[in-house]
């Protein structure tokens, strides 16, 4: 699918009415033009609003200043936002629909490697607070998912990087296969560049997309098989936290991924090959391993974490790559982990 046939998708779901787009900064310079037209060809009143690119914008400020300008379009209950960006313009824009008027439509298009594999799909929508990432949300499906993979050329490469952090998370959680291709290929942008890399690359991206529509179906309200979503996250999101967002989160998850098979091989949950074979991975594609913070500091953001059930908290660990389990552990037995593999 390509931006300038927008329109005629949301056709097919609204019958006329406004549509308001939410970008960022950085997206809106060179693809809100085209994704107004289209909307405004297909018969629809457009409004569009820009927010500063960045996790920092994904905020409750940022969320109720939208809400009061849908208000004064206005948009109705009858109309859609259109998410046109990467996983802040997601997740914040997905939470706008989910609770403006109690919810109207939704048309995620994902211009960044990481929402097309993952943050667009699944319905988790949400805003950051001062205790943590993603405290304040909702689960609200889309009503559609409008992937262009050209964009993905306008990429910066550290930000595709961060993008694959997902995609090689979903070998090592689901798909073996998957991660030996990675492996082999070694994928990026350029890929895009001819029209056999182009096939190559959209196939992984479809391979992630359904490995993710797949367990999302199994579990929409993240109370088992989602969780394994997670793997990396747990200390990934804290890293976040501690940089103050300037870690991205594809970095982050990547640290975090890392981390978390070091424990886990510590603890005899899975081998060092397993260990051997991820950071070889991450670091084939460029990823910065170091952690700059120290247990206690990791920790200390882990306690907020909204995976934490009272004094324990759920874990995703390896056992062999394309296997993960999810791990009950008391916050106790997690700080032990922890130190044990310091």
């Amino acid at each position: 699918m390509k931006l300038n046939e927008l329109g005629k998708e949301v056709a097919n779901i609204q019958e006329g009415g406004a549509v308001a787009i939410i970008t960022d900064s950085n997206v809106a310079p060179l693809y809100l033009d085209i994704c107004e037209e289209s909307i405004k060809a297909a018969g629809f009143n457009a409004a569009s609003f820009v927010i500063p690119a960045g996790e920092k914008s994904k905020n409750g400020a940022t969320y109720l200043d939208l809400l009061e300008k849908l208000a004064g379009v206005p948009l109705t209950r009858s109309d859609g936002i259109v998410a046109l960006g990467g996983g802040v313009v997601g997740d914040i824009a997905g939470f706008i629909a989910a609770t403006y008027m109690r919810g109207i439509k939704l048309y995620q298009v994902p211009t960044t490697l990481l929402a097309m594999v993952d943050s667009s799909i699944g319905g988790k929508t949400g805003i950051d607070l001062e205790a943590g990432k993603n405290l304040a949300g909702a689960f609200y499906l889309p009503n559609l998912i409008f992937r262009d993979t050209e964009t993905l050329k306008t990429l910066p490469d550290d930000v595709f990087r961060e993008g694959m952090a997902e995609v090689i998370k979903y070998g090592l959680i689901l798909d073996a296969e998957l991660f030996d291709k990675l492996d082999f290929y070694v994928a990026s942008k350029d890929m895009l560049a001819t029209e056999e890399g182009a096939h190559e690359l959209t196939s992984i991206i479809d391979r992630c997309a359904q490995l993710k529509n797949d367990i999302v179906a199994a579990d929409f309200r993240d109370t088992g098989a989602r969780q394994l979503l997670n793997f990396g996250h747990t200390i990934g999101h804290a890293i976040e936290k501690l940089s103050d967002y300037k870690v991205s989160h594809g970095d982050a998850v990547a640290k975090g991924m890392l981390r978390i098979t070091e424990i886990s091989a510590k603890k005899g949950w899975c081998g060092s090959d397993v260990t051997f074979a991820i950071e070889n991975i991450l670091v084939k594609y460029g990823f910065d391993l170091g952690i700059p913070y120290s247990n206690e500091e990791i920790f200390s953001v882990i306690k907020s974490d909204k995976k934490r059930r009272g004094s324990e908290i759920e874990i995703v660990v390896p056992e062999t790559i394309g296997k993960c389990t999810i791990k009950r552990v008391s916050m106790d037995a997690l700080w032990d982990c922890m130190q044990a593999a310091h």
